[in-house]
């Protein structure tokens, strides 16, 4: 596993190519509370590339411009989380998105097991930890495992996608996926706006 660590934005020159998986570390899960201190990327090559906010600096115009390019896919899991994270400190709204966690429900019905742990080792045989997922992670420095934690999150994402996207497609829920992934923003926005917790579809 390699990852390189930039500080508040991506070094110019970086191509991530039509798609990149991207993740988020934040103080805990209250985002008018807890700021956003990490954002994770890989092209899916085996590097990634890890962006820390120091001092509240939420700039970061390389990092922006890859995030708002409606050219590049994004890959998360878990999108509603780090798209609101991502939309309120840098101000992106990310288009187009690919989220794994949704495919997952709406692909392997026959399992309530949708967690990145559970897909890596279920789909691509591979065991990740999630050990450091409750750290510090607005630390001044991270530690080696928070590293190595991190950049774990991003690198799965691709085959994850490959994997996921052949289920659907043999179940006939390709576009279902692509109407759930294009409903995002709006979701994200609730959310923002403290509907996190209530259902509008709702009775």
């Amino acid at each position: 596993m390699q990852h390189q660590l930039h500080y508040d934005d991506l070094p110019d020159g970086l191509d991530f190519g039509p798609s990149v998986a991207v993740d988020t570390e934040t103080m805990g899960l209250d985002l008018r509370r807890d700021r956003l201190c990490l954002i994770q990327l890989s092209a899916g090559d085996g590097l990634s590339h890890l962006v820390q906010f120091r001092d509240g600096g939420y700039e970061a115009p390389n990092l922006k411009a890859l995030l708002a390019d409606e050219g590049v896919t994004k890959l998360f899991h878990f999108a509603r989380f780090d798209l609101a994270a991502i939309q309120r400190y840098l101000g992106v709204a990310c288009a187009p998105v690919y989220c794994t966690k949704i495919a997952s429900r709406l692909a392997r019905t026959f399992t309530d097991k949708h967690g990145l742990k559970d897909l890596c080792r279920d789909l691509l045989g591979v065991e990740i930890s999630k050990q450091m997922q409750s750290s510090d992670w607005g630390a001044a420095e991270l530690s080696k495992e928070q590293l190595r934690y991190a950049a774990s999150d991003v690198l799965y994402l691709h085959r994850l996608r490959e994997a996921l996207d052949a289920i659907l497609e043999r179940e006939r829920r390709s576009e279902l996926a692509t109407a759930c992934f294009d409903c995002l923003p709006a979701r994200v926005a609730l959310d923002i706006a403290g509907w996190e917790d209530v259902d509008i579809f709702a009775h």
